[in-house]
């Protein structure tokens, strides 16, 4: 009787899906319907609320690890894995998105960069260059780590925009756990790079630092700006 009554409970839920989508779910019904393919023959909803309970809400559980998942309860390992893989699937689904995109605001290019950080635990550095009419002629991260290591950074992104054919490039690297914020080292390695590309007439547009959902660009921040000519 009660497998029966949570296999129609599933059964109206999939359906109500495929009729109207999502948008008519409640965050912890959309979590519950994704867990049906992770926890077979249960009632997923309460282990659903336990989730945003724990993580604070969708997005906070879709960029939570496999670790933390799995300490929730009523989560097992195979329904952690499965969230842990749908946050990593967003990231890499607008890793991989068209290239024909033009980034001619800082508002267009916080929108673009933004989900690239999705539930990123480590600092990452990321490099986008854009031809003569700003758009992305390639967009990839140069590596893992902080701004650091200048040098090795400088280089990276040379190299990178020289394959490009770069008129321009983006910088954007975040913060886990901190704040939008530039450093001295992220001033330092900005004012370095500015200096080896424009040698080679490549034009750093911007460099923006992500924490969570928020950014702050180098170039709109007045007492930055002027580095950008």
């Amino acid at each position: 009787m009660g497998d029966n009554l949570h296999e129609g409970h599933r059964n109206r839920v999939k359906k109500r899906f495929l009729k109207d989508g999502l948008q008519s779910f409640e965050p912890h019904q959309i979590l519950e319907m994704l867990l049906f393919f992770g926890i077979p023959r249960k009632d997923t909803n309460v282990a659903a609320h336990q989730l945003i309970e724990t993580f604070g809400g969708l997005s906070g559980v879709l960029k939570a690890s496999y670790q933390d998942l799995e300490e929730v309860e009523g989560i097992t390992p195979s329904s952690a894995m499965l969230i842990s893989f749908c946050g990593q699937l967003i990231r890499e689904y607008y890793s991989n998105s068209p290239q024909d995109i033009v980034l001619d605001s800082t508002q267009k290019m916080g929108s673009y960069i933004l989900p690239r950080f999705f539930g990123e635990t480590n600092e990452k550095v990321l490099l986008i260059c854009l031809d003569s009419k700003c758009k992305v002629v390639h967009s990839s991260f140069i590596s893992e780590g902080s701004m650091n290591a200048a040098e090795i950074h400088v280089r990276r992104i040379f190299e990178q925009a020289i394959r490009s054919h770069a008129a321009g490039v983006v910088i954007a690297h975040n913060h886990p756990g901190g704040f939008a914020l530039p450093s001295s080292d992220d001033v330092f390695s900005t004012q370095e790079l500015i200096k080896t590309l424009s040698s080679n007439h490549i034009h750093v547009i911007d460099h923006i630092i992500v924490a969570d959902d928020d950014y702050v660009s180098m170039r709109s921040t007045p007492s930055l700006a002027t580095m950008f000519g």
